[in-house]
């Protein structure tokens, strides 16, 4: 299937993707759907990758993919194959990121970078080697793509809310909130990395990271699993990550930020909270209200003060100009639209897409001091990390 742009005329970009899963389905719909939206350069769906033959080549067919495969390492190599998109499980990241790096194929990988520090920075010193050479990557942090929260970015910029004093930030699931619930690969450290503090708290971290253009310099942190073996194939497994996650982060501009991330939070399903709170303002955002931004103006007069709820569907709010009529809402799949969309013309253009497989890394200095703080009884652990925000 190949996807046609005003750009056409040039080289068309080959894709495989490696993970047909959630994450897969996910990046798969934005492949199919980007280029009916944005003027992005000319690609097409080579290849879907997975372990199981059938399963993939069911989904390949379904997701829009020319052909499916098995062996991610014979397609890297492939001629034909530009850009390589990692949706497959934490535990595969550096391996599959720095092979297909040197091979000269574009990356972009799901977040965390890799469930281990030592892995991140293999990652993250391959996509430096790479760069030189003319090939780019990036991580996904998808929600750096929510509408709602570019326009945060900018408003915070723009100094509208002043100099930010603190943030709150809170992501809250309950899909593991009945301990019946059964084992599954993100409960295996030697699988997933971690549980909550990588898998959703990451998120919650890089968009403090990323609203604020700031660096986190020390934390306190605290996980905690509540369920600690569940039914598994062959009866009672282990559980041997964190149900929830703790952290309060210092920042280098002073602010301080709290970061709260679980997965036991029963009756909260998707719920990403931010709060920045400045001397001139606030900002409020809800992912489970994720088209609206709530906005307030220290600055007016106190008598007409109040939080004001934005719609962010106006086509001069980020993105929107490419989707519907003002009023008309999208949704959770669109950021990744747009994530697939910012990643085409970076590698069009030749330029460092963000966030860098560097952000990454720093994400992942963070939660390894989270999870050093958390053994040591909360106590405060400096952040030794390489604290560039490069491409934020």
């Amino acid at each position: 299937m190949t996807q046609q742009t005003q750009s056409s005329g040039a080289r068309s970009l080959g894709v495989a993707a490696i993970g047909y899963a959630f994450m897969g389905k996910a990046h798969s719909n934005a492949w199919r759907n980007v280029a009916s939206f944005f003027d992005v350069p000319a690609f097409e769906q080579k290849v879907l990758v997975g372990r199981d033959a059938g399963q993939v080549a069911q989904a390949a067919a379904k997701y829009g993919w020319a052909e499916s495969a098995t062996d991610w390492r014979s397609v890297i190599t492939r001629d034909d194959i530009h850009i390589v998109d990692i949706c497959a499980p934490g535990w595969m990241h550096a391996e599959i990121a720095v092979a297909a790096l040197e091979a000269g194929k574009h990356v972009l990988v799901e977040k965390p970078l890799a469930n281990t520090l030592a892995e991140a920075e293999l990652m993250t010193a391959a996509a430096a080697k790479a760069r030189a050479r003319g090939v780019q990557s990036m991580i996904g942090f998808n929600y750096r793509r929510v509408p709602a929260l570019a326009l945060a970015k900018e408003l915070i910029s723009e100094g509208r809310v002043g100099t930010v004093r603190h943030v709150r930030a809170a992501y809250l699931q309950d899909w593991l909130a009945d301990d019946q619930a059964p084992m599954t690969w993100r409960l295996r450290k030697e699988t997933a990395g971690s549980g909550a503090l990588g898998d959703i708290a990451s998120h919650a971290i890089d968009q403090v990271l990323y609203l604020l253009g700031d660096q986190v310099t020390e934390v306190s942190g605290r996980l905690h699993t509540f369920v600690d073996r569940r039914p598994g194939t062959n009866g009672p497994e282990d559980v041997t990550v964190d149900d929830a996650a703790w952290a309060t982060l210092s920042l280098a501009s002073g602010a301080i930020a709290s970061v709260e991330a679980s997965r036991v939070a029963t009756g909260r399903k998707n719920s990403l909270q931010i709060e920045v709170y400045g001397d001139k303002g606030s900002i409020l955002f809800d992912l489970e209200n994720l088209n609206e931004l709530g906005f307030l103006d220290a600055t007016a007069p106190a008598r007409e003060q109040g939080v004001r709820r934005i719609l962010v569907s106006e086509p001069d709010h980020p993105y929107l100009d490419a989707w519907w009529p003002q009023g008309h809402i999208i949704g959770w799949e669109h950021t990744f639209t747009h994530q697939i969309r910012d990643f085409l013309l970076a590698v069009q253009d030749g330029t460092q897409p963000s966030p860098s497989f560097e952000e990454g890394l720093n994400v992942q200095y963070i939660l390894n001091a989270v999870e050093e703080s958390a053994g040591n009884k909360s106590a405060a652990t400096p952040v030794h990390a390489p604290l560039s925000t490069e491409g934020a």
